[in-house]
Formats: C-alpha cells, sequence, structure tokens
C-alpha cells in the first residue's frame, strides 16, 4: 500500500539518485553545521535505537537533518511512527 501512494505521489524507490542526493544532502550540512557525515549517521542510529524501545518506527522513512540558519543549528526529524509498544523495552538488559 505505502509503495503504491509513492508512485502515485511521484516518489521513487531507493535508487541511485537518491542515493546521491542524500550523500550530497550530508555534505552540504556537514558545510553548514561543521557536522560530519558520520557523526550525523552515528546520531541517526542512536536515534532508532532509543525511540525503538517505546514505539515501532519505519525507519526506511527516517528523515534526520541539521538545519542551520545564521548562527543557531537545529536538529530535524520526521520519524514515522508506525504503533505505540505497550511496554518499554530495556535495550540495555540484555
Amino acid at each position: 500500500m505505502i509503495d503504491f501512494l509513492k508512485s502515485v505521489l511521484g516518489k521513487e524507490k531507493t535508487g541511485s539518485k537518491n542515493l546521491a542526493k542524500e550523500r550530497l544532502r550530508l555534505v552540504l550540512v556537514h558545510d553548514r553545521a561543521s557536522v560530519s557525515p558520520h557523526l550525523l549517521e552515528s546520531l541517526k542510529v542512536d536515534l532508532i535505537q532509543v525511540i525503538s524501545n517505546y514505539m515501532e518506527i519505519d525507519e526506511k522513512a527516517l528523515d534526520v537533518q541539521l538545519s542551520s540558519d545564521n548562527d543557531s543549528v537545529a536538529l530535524v526529524a520526521n520519524i514515522p511512527v508506525i504503533k505505540m509498544k505497550r511496554t518499554y523495552q530495556d535495550a540495555r538488559a540484555n
């Protein structure tokens, strides 16, 4: 169903074009915010891990960006929630 909506709305599946756009975006973030693409990716992985303890999320559609405006930098995260978990799952307990 989601693939159908993406095709109707004109969103492409992940391909070389989208991968190149993502890499370019990471380079621009690095230049604007002085944050390495590796650090941003590590932050994204950590966010997924923590949020997954509380809710089921669509990791493929997750989008994390740093937005800069003059002297400030903001972390902007679009995290599609599939459903809330009934119980907290402490990843550290394993």
